[in-house]
């Protein structure tokens, strides 16, 4: 059974694909520049989020049952990246979306 942590963080990132693909229609997803975009913030938020979570002396504790207790790399929940993934996603949709029809592709 997934833990509500797992399944939050899925359905974030569900949400903004649709959000992006079905709603406002940007596409954002199917471009290299917001791929080259996550892996900046996913490259961010590695030695922040393990700063966190690390397990010698975590800021951050999760319930183990609320999360797959899949921890990568070094001790960040896999989770902590889909809500990462969906924020950004989120972010440059609703940026797209926003700008002036004269500044859209």
């Amino acid at each position: 059974m997934m833990g509500l942590y797992t399944i939050e963080a899925l359905t974030a990132v569900i949400i903004t694909v649709l959000i992006d693909l079905a709603i406002t229609k940007s596409g954002a997803i199917k471009t290299l520049n917001f791929w080259i975009t996550w892996l900046i913030v996913a490259l961010f938020q590695i030695p922040v989020d393990g700063w966190l979570t690390k397990l010698s002396s975590p800021i951050v504790i999760y319930n183990p049952h609320d999360f797959s207790g899949i921890r990568f790399p070094f001790s960040i929940p896999i989770e902590d990246f889909a809500y990462g993934f969906a924020l950004t996603l989120l972010t440059i949709t609703i940026w797209l979306r926003l700008k002036p029809i004269s500044h859209r592709r």
